[in-house]
C-alpha cells in the first residue's frame, strides 16, 4: 500500500486541490491512502478537510509542529509500506502514484523514486519543465517507508531546509531514482517557504555546521 501525505499550514485555498489530485489517482483505491495533517492552521483549512473526512484521513495537529514535525507525524500514522508527500499548495498527475509504485516493486534495489516536475503558477498554469535530479525538491517522492525510519525521518530542529538535512543523511546508505516525466506540480505563487531568504539563510548554516 502506499501513503501520500499531505501536510497543510494555512493553505484554505489550496489544498482542495491537492486532495483532489490525490483522489483522481489511477491507483485502484485500496492500494492507497490519503493522510492529511493541519499543522494547526489559523484559516479555513479544517473546514475544507472537513468535506473529505470519509474519503481521507484527516489529523488537526492542536500545536505547529512545523513542516518536518508535520511530516513526520504522517509518516508514523502511515499504513502503507511506501510514502510519499504532497504539499498543500501542490498538485500531482493522476499516474504518479501508480508509475512510481510500479517502480518500486518491480526493482527491489531501488530505495526511492522521484519524479520531475512542472512549475505551475497560482492558477494551474506550466511555466516550466524541472528535472527533480538537477533540482531536487522534498515532495514527489515515493520513499519506502522502513528506510526513512532507519535515517532517521527528519530533522525537526529544521523549520527550512529539512528535505535537504533529509536527503543528505539518506544518500548517505540510500539511492534516489529519478523518473524523467514531469507527474509533479509545483505551485509558485509568493508565499513559499523558499522565498523567505532570511530563513532560507539561516537553516543553510545550520546545514553546513550539520554535514560540515
Amino acid at each position: 500500500m502506499v501513503s501520500l501525505i499531505i501536510t497543510a499550514y494555512n493553505y484554505d485555498r489550496f489544498v482542495e486541490r491537492a486532495i483532489r489530485s490525490g483522489l483522481e489517482q489511477s491507483l485502484s483505491n485500496d492500494s492507497y491512502e490519503i493522510i492529511v495533517v493541519n499543522d494547526c492552521s489559523t484559516d479555513k483549512t479544517a473546514a475544507v478537510l472537513e468535506n473529505y473526512k470519509d474519503e481521507i484521513r484527516i489529523f488537526n495537529l492542536e500545536e505547529n509542529l512545523g513542516l518536518a514535525g508535520a511530516r513526520n507525524f504522517g509518516v508514523k500514522k502511515a499504513r502503507g509500506q511506501f510514502v510519499v508527500f504532497l504539499d498543500a499548495d501542490d498538485y500531482i498527475h493522476h499516474d504518479l502514484l501508480y508509475c512510481q509504485k510500479l517502480f518500486l516493486e518491480m526493482n527491489n534495489k531501488l530505495d526511492a523514486v522521484s519524479c520531475d516536475y512542472y512549475l505551475v503558477d497560482q492558477h494551474g498554469n506550466h511555466l516550466e519543465h524541472i528535472s527533480a535530479e538537477e533540482n531536487p525538491i522534498a515532495c514527489g517522492i515515493m520513499f519506502r517507508k522502513d528506510f526513512l525510519f532507519d535515517v532517521g525521518l527528519y530533522d525537526e530542529n529544521f523549520r527550512a531546509r529539512e528535505e535537504e538535512d533529509l536527503r543528505i543523511r539518506f544518500s548517505k546508505k540510500y539511492q534516489i531514482y529519478n523518473i524523467i516525466l514531469p507527474m509533479y506540480r509545483y505551485r509558485k505563487h509568493g508565499e513559499n517557504l523558499t522565498e523567505n531568504k532570511s530563513e532560507m539563510d539561516k537553516y543553510q548554516d545550520k546545514l553546513d555546521k550539520k554535514h560540515g
